[in-house]
């Protein structure tokens, strides 16, 4: 059974790793290609993951993240051509721009099976009422013509099926991510003092970390503001890691200066409130070291970095956005605040701050909350079992 796999692009990131872990660890009879774009300028792109497992994808450099009428075409007529080659039996798509032009490809070629996951959407929070329209009815028409559509959440199968109306009952399913967690519980210590030593932490120092894209549906100046915060209240004895890269950090480091935030400007400095880290490969070293974990975002699908900070069986502070509440365990592992309110994030970031005891009750449970339900073995068998439904 061929199947063909097509990822917007190669970006550190969810749709990364589930791509190319299923890509890899599908068991026969299945074959796949995988085939992605290339990734945007301000992101680190994940090929070290797919030599790690071996693959060897095909990159279609005109599938990029923008609309580009001319790109986009060029981008349809090459998956075109690999149809006719590859001679799929599933078209299986990842993410909005991969999604578009894999399932047109495939419903032009005449690929009796096409699938495609929602690691996100852009359903609200990225822009405008005109804007959001045309993707609605664009993802309405695909979603007619697809064979079954993946939810990677409860909460998002019922966002895509009942508030916004694009993906009819009859074909959506529920299949949450899955990751190789298992790092994030090897040499624990050593990695610890990896990142520590690297970053200059006394060991008495609490570490709070948000991993992701600097990108403004991630909203890190809500961060920023509680950072601020906790200064303001003198307290000294924490350092902020902020992991990832994008267009807006010039703008966070703008904020930093303006709010007296001290940064790492252009040195790490042990006093430094922040550490603009840019992007962190080994991030099982760096949730090693860090304390806690924090997320800020205006929307979620599956937000990764939360699965892989309580694999690490770090405690976390979350704005309550998208698949929040279906990837921890809320009280539990994670403090789940509404999205606008930056006193409750204050408030709980500041009490797992100043509580060792509160971070080792909230961060133990972590581990095994997640190995069952979000590694890749379970992923692999969710996935064989839908395409042998179809």
């Amino acid at each position: 059974m061929r199947v063909l796999r097509i990822i917007n692009r190669f970006n550190l990131g969810g749709p990364t790793f589930n791509a190319a872990l299923l890509s890899r660890h599908l068991p026969e009879p299945y074959q796949t290609l995988l085939v992605g774009g290339e990734k945007d300028y301000s992101e680190d792109d994940s090929l070290h993951i797919l030599s790690e497992l071996s693959l060897l994808p095909i990159i279609i450099p005109e599938m990029k993240r923008e609309v580009s009428p001319l790109n986009d075409r060029i981008a349809y007529l090459k998956v075109q051509e690999l149809i006719e080659e590859f001679k799929p039996d599933i078209i299986h798509t990842h993410a909005s721009k991969a999604g578009a032009l894999g399932r047109m490809a495939g419903r032009k070629k005449g690929v009796p099976i096409l699938v495609h996951t929602f690691h996100g959407h852009v359903f609200h929070s990225y822009f405008g009422p005109i804007t959001t329209g045309v993707y609605k009815q664009v993802e309405r028409y695909l979603a007619e013509r697809s064979s079954a559509i993946i939810a990677i959440s409860d909460k998002q199968k019922y966002e895509l099926v009942e508030q916004f109306k694009v993906v009819p009952e009859d074909k959506a399913r529920v299949v949450p991510l899955g990751f190789d967690l298992d790092k994030f519980q090897e040499d624990f210590d050593i990695k610890r003092k990896d990142f520590r030593d690297f970053y200059q932490l006394d060991d008495d120092k609490v570490a709070i970390g948000i991993v992701g894209r600097l990108v403004p549906i991630k909203n890190h100046e809500m961060f920023l503001r509680s950072i601020e915060h906790m200064i303001s209240k003198g307290k000294k004895n924490f350092r902020a890691f902020i992991i990832g890269d994008g267009e807006t950090r010039p703008a966070l480091e703008d904020y930093c200066r303006k709010a007296g935030i001290r940064f790492n400007d252009p040195e790490i400095d042990p006093d430094d409130h922040i550490t603009f880290t840019s992007w962190i490969k080994d991030i099982d070293v760096a949730n090693a070291g860090l304390d806690i974990v924090a997320l800020t975002s205006k929307n979620e699908g599956t937000p990764v970095s939360l699965i892989e900070a309580q694999a690490a069986n770090r405690p976390i502070v979350t704005t309550d956005v998208g698949g929040i509440r279906d990837v921890v365990a809320s009280d539990i592992t994670a403090f789940v605040v509404p999205a606008n309110d930056q006193e409750a994030f204050d408030t709980h970031l500041s009490k797992l701050a100043e509580s060792k005891e509160l971070r080792e009750t909230m961060g133990s449970p972590g581990w095994d909350f997640v190995k069952s339900r979000f590694h890749y073995s379970r992923l692999v068998k969710d996935i064989d079992a839908l395409y042998r439904s179809l």
